[in-house]
């Protein structure tokens, strides 16, 4: 495996993720100690990042790129059980291990800290227990909003649903776009969007195709969408315009 350690690309003030990482909250005094105490490492796609309940020796927030959160169960089987995107901190400070396998779905970055050094950082930095603690309260929302979309909805309204869940994520991390529509870029391949999303590939394909037909979205490539306009896609998810409302 290919696991180099990267000079760092900017400062943490020019980081792309800056405004909505862990570090958010942070003044500049405080930015400077994490300057020079951070790493960052590439991983490849398909690499693992973390194994689950194995030692835990470093804390860190994804700079680009996806990852996903695997259970394996005992007969073999892979459950892909969440994904973190940029910005998204990976591992818990005071815990020795994770419960999943964290692994890389597309080529990422990952800005690093070794893990008693970030304990050590957070006991001392009410900025950073404070983003951490917002963080963590998202993940539990998002939990279980995804609970209801697994038990629930229909297989058109889970791949809605997963949409627009990206869609909200780019609209809080970047606002709203300036037009009515928005441009994704699907973070996991069809197969594995499938076995998140609990349904076949042939399914999965054939709601993109519904979708498509239905002037939902326009699929500029086998990756690439274009959503012409939100409030429909959040129509058939069956969810709230919470994301034009503000």
């Amino acid at each position: 495996m290919k696991n180099m350690l990267l000079a760092p690309p900017q400062t943490c003030g020019d980081c792309p993720i800056r405004h909505r990482a862990i570090c958010s909250k942070c003044e500049q005094d405080e930015l400077a100690v994490l300057e020079t105490l951070k790493s960052y490492k590439d991983y490849e796609r398909g690499e693992t990042i973390v194994w689950a309940e194995e030692p835990l020796t470093h804390l860190g927030t994804l700079v680009s790129g996806v990852a996903s959160l695997n259970r394996t169960l005992e007969d073999g089987r892979c459950q892909i059980v969440g994904l973190m995107l940029p910005s998204d901190f990976i591992g818990r400070p005071k815990r020795n291990s994770v419960a999943h396998d964290v692994v890389a779905a597309t080529d990422l970055t990952l800005c690093r800290f070794e893990k008693p050094v970030f304990e050590k950082l957070l006991s001392n930095s009410p900025a950073l227990l404070s983003r951490l603690l917002t963080m963590t309260s998202d993940d539990l929302d998002a939990a279980r909003d995804w609970m209801l979309l697994l038990g629930r909805k229909t297989a058109r309204e889970k791949v809605a649903g997963f949409l627009s869940m990206l869609v909200r994520r780019n609209i809080q991390h970047d606002g709203m776009p300036s037009g009515r529509g928005i441009e994704l870029s699907l973070p996991l391949t069809r197969s594995d969007l499938a076995n998140y999303i609990g349904l076949t590939i042939e399914t999965t394909s054939r709601q993109f195709t519904q979708l498509k037909q239905d002037g939902i979205i326009e699929l500029t490539s086998q990756r690439d969408i274009h959503i012409p306009n939100l409030a429909n896609l959040f129509r058939e998810a069956s969810e709230p315009d919470i994301a034009l409302n503000g």
